[in-house]
């Protein structure tokens, strides 16, 4: 009986121990096999980097692609693009591209930015008219001056005097105060084309600007009148100059009255008899 048992459960084990093989040996042979894709390597920033940056070879790093999904533009090598500045912010693992890049001839900073025709105009602002600093390269924004056109105080107006002005840079610089201190100043330099550099300096220089952030989405350019001081209490805008006089009427000379002139006489006859004289009225 015992031996009987034990061939059982031996003869179980036989079966077991076969089925766990085969089934082993079926999942090896239907095992999918890696296949090495073809890649091509494409120049990324390693981290985020500004407007007007020149590139350096610490700045880049190389990813692969999947061989033909790469954007069109891109570099295959760090070398071909040392030196060369940016003229838009790239962030961290984006692709360099061709058109994101200044001309090998312009080299790096401000100036390969500016279009032609456009000029890079700077300008100190402080929190307040900076926007308490919301005011970011990419950014637009209206220009408010505020000054007198007189030494009246009352004649002093403020008005829009640069619309949809796209900003360039914003960031600090150290100067030094008076008394040779150094002192952190704002600066934004807005791009602006030759016309509208004359407004801005004469605004920055004869009063106080406001930098007014819009939305990039509104490309409305309003013509407003401007708002004196006495305007600003009234509640009703004011006229941005000293208002015209009315014009005086010339006052006319009464046209003399004519005279009529008195009826002629009627004719009359003298008669003489003898010592008397008598005139009669012929009718």
């Amino acid at each position: 009986m015992r031996s009987r048992i034990f061939a059982v459960l031996a003869i179980a084990i036989l079966a077991g121990g076969s089925l766990a093989y085969g089934t082993y040996n079926f999942m090896q042979a239907g095992a999918v096999k890696a296949v090495n894709a073809p890649t091509q390597p494409v120049v990324v920033a390693k981290a985020d980097l500004q407007l007007g940056t020149a590139i350096k070879k610490e700045d880049l790093d190389v990813v692969h692609f999947p061989e033909g999904t790469a954007p069109a533009g891109t570099f295959s090598q760090p070398a071909e693009l040392l030196g060369r500045g940016l003229i838009v912010p790239v962030v961290k693992n984006e692709p360099i591209l061709a058109a994101k890049l200044a001309s090998k001839e312009a080299g790096a900073g401000l100036p390969p930015v500016i279009p032609e025709g456009m000029r890079a105009v700077s300008v100190r602002v402080n929190e307040v008219v900076g926007v308490a600093g919301y005011v970011l390269p990419g950014n637009r924004v209206d220009v408010v001056a505020t000054a007198s056109p007189t030494d009246s105080r009352s004649d002093t107006t403020s008005k829009v005097v640069l619309s949809n002005v796209q900003v360039l840079t914003s960031g600090t610089r150290m100067e030094q105060d008076q008394e040779n201190k150094a002192m952190q100043v704002t600066v934004v330099t807005l791009l602006v084309n030759p016309e509208q550099a004359e407004r801005l300096a004469l605004a920055s220089t004869e009063g106080k600007i406001q930098l007014a952030l819009r939305n990039p989405l509104d490309q409305g350019a309003p013509d407003t009148p401007g708002i004196r001081t006495a305007g600003l209490m009234s509640g009703k805008p004011a006229p941005a100059g000293p208002a015209p006089r009315p014009a005086t009427r010339r006052r006319l000379d009464p046209k003399p009255a004519l005279e009529v002139a008195p009826p002629p006489p009627a004719p009359t006859v003298e008669i003489i008899r003898g010592d008397k004289r008598s005139t009669e009225i012929i009718k």
